[in-house]
């Protein structure tokens, strides 16, 4: 099949700040956007009754009627945030704001709860859910088709309110770096992207593209830059991944799920092997998670230094306890098995893949209840590409109905994101300093977490990407 052209990005590069500020009044699909008269310059002057007030020089403000900050234990009411450059300025009560320069763009959800533009620590934008029915798609798709789906993917996945992910492995590690290049220079809409570049495995492991549909002539190479065999081989692959753009790597540690002749319970790469790849991430300041859902494996890759691992679904008591010991942070995925075992029995997934979910998946959410409560950190990872681009709002009622507090699992898709990803100085909350990654939902998300499903508002670094009112 053709390749599908190159659609106008949503999101349209800043040449600089004041082209925004230029923008007097206009309407962007029914937000009110009007500007305000005032003065110019930060100052703080009284109001009539002594109360100081302040006047601020800015791009854009916006009149949150609820603010969820990704960092306090309770949100504020009536709270507004002033932006200048893409980023936050100031948050203070909207009664004392009470002027700022006349160009400055007003956006009005005083009926609306903010937060912080969320992060999935999880995804895969080279693959989608029914691609499971029939791998051999893999081998078919040209690398432009291969492209326009990552960045299809990408966009998807921003307009649910996704403002930064991490790429936690891929097949096609080229077309993942193409589009984040093309995502940072604003010539495409998408999340920001941190990505591990190829899967590092085993010949025929976890992550290797073997599947019966796929003749071994026709597997792609580029989905084998990760194979490795020996500690020497996956210290060089490594090296390799760094070199091609990888911001962080992923071992397959263990079998998986979606996978042709592994087992997810068995290990597949010993402790010398992940520790001859932390060792390349240390020499260049950069971190390592691991695919696991074997106990053993989960335990190696503590040992082996690992800074988080993914799925985490199969441990023991004592592998949770070791890595609350060692900080190791889990990114769970304990929603997606729920669609595995609905839709994707529905659709006819084979029949290896719904047992190993079926064997995975309730072991996992005990797994995760026990983490929390031994104070593991816990990073908001919905595996997408296992489910749907547009489900990335759906696991934050599963993560309460297992345990966690409704604040604490907007925080594990923010502020705590952030901090794991080396990011708290750029995004994970609503605070001064920070890029201006908002999002708005009606109602109260703590009372109400499936209304984070289904987001109408996004801005990212203070650009409204999407308005569904």
């Amino acid at each position: 099949m053709a390749a599908k052209p190159f659609r106008e990005p949503l999101l349209q590069r800043q040449v600089d700040a004041n082209l925004q500020r230029a923008r007097s009044m206009f309407a962007f699909g029914g937000l009110l956007l009007t500007t305000l008269l005032g003065g110019c310059g930060d100052a703080t002057k009284p109001t009539t009754n002594g109360a100081p007030t302040t006047t601020l020089d800015i791009d854009t403000v916006i009149h949150c009627g609820s603010l969820i900050d990704g960092l306090a234990d309770t949100p504020v009411l009536q709270q507004s945030v002033a932006i200048r450059a893409g980023r936050i300025v100031s948050v203070m009560p909207t009664s004392k704001l009470s002027s700022h320069n006349a160009d400055a763009t007003v956006v009005d959800l005083s009926d609306m709860t903010c937060l912080p533009g969320l992060i999935n620590t999880h995804v895969h934008f080279d693959g989608n859910p029914e691609d499971s029915m029939d791998y051999s798609v893999y081998a078919t798709r040209t690398a432009a088709e291969t492209l326009q789906l990552v960045l299809d993917n990408a966009e998807t996945t921003l307009l649910t309110g996704f403002t930064t992910v991490r790429h936690v492995g891929a097949w096609f590690p080229d077309a993942v770096y193409e589009a984040r290049a093309l995502i940072e220079r604003g010539d495409a809409a998408g999340p920001r992207i941190q990505t591990a570049g190829p899967y590092l495995t085993i010949p025929g492991g976890g992550g290797d593209l073997t599947f019966p549909e796929i003749p071994p002539e026709d597997i792609p190479p580029e989905s084998q830059q990760g194979i490795a065999s020996t500690p020497e081989e996956f210290a060089a692959r490594a090296e390799a991944a760094f070199a091609a753009g990888a911001d962080f790597l992923k071992v397959i540690a263990s079998g998986a799920v979606f996978s042709v002749g592994t087992d997810p319970g068995a290990p597949e790469m010993t402790q010398a092997d992940i520790e001859a790849v932390v060792a390349v991430a240390r020499r260049y300041g950069k971190k390592v998670t691991a695919h696991v859902h074997s106990d053993q494996s989960g335990k190696d890759a503590i040992l082996a230094g690992v800074d988080s691992l993914e799925h985490a679904s199969l441990l023991e008591d004592n592998t949770i306890a070791l890595a609350a010991e060692r900080g190791v942070a889990f990114s769970m995925d304990v929603y997606n098995g729920t669609y595995t075992d609905t839709i994707g029995r529905e659709q006819g997934y084979p029949e290896v893949f719904l047992q190993r979910n079926t064997d995975t998946t309730e072991a996992q959410r005990i797994v995760f209840e026990k983490a929390y409560q031994a104070g593991v950190t816990l990073l908001y990872g919905t595996d997408a590409a296992v489910l749907p681009h547009n489900m990335g709002g759906w696991q934050f009622a599963t993560m309460i109905e297992h345990g966690m507090t409704p604040m604490d699992a907007i925080r594990s898709a923010t502020s705590v994101a952030a901090d794991h990803m080396d990011l708290a100085h750029d995004v994970g909350a609503i605070a001064p300093g920070r890029l201006a990654d908002i999002i708005a939902v009606q109602g109260d998300p703590l009372m109400r977490p499936k209304t984070l499903r289904d987001i109408p508002v996004v801005l990212k670094a203070g650009v409204i990407v999407k308005n569904a009112d």
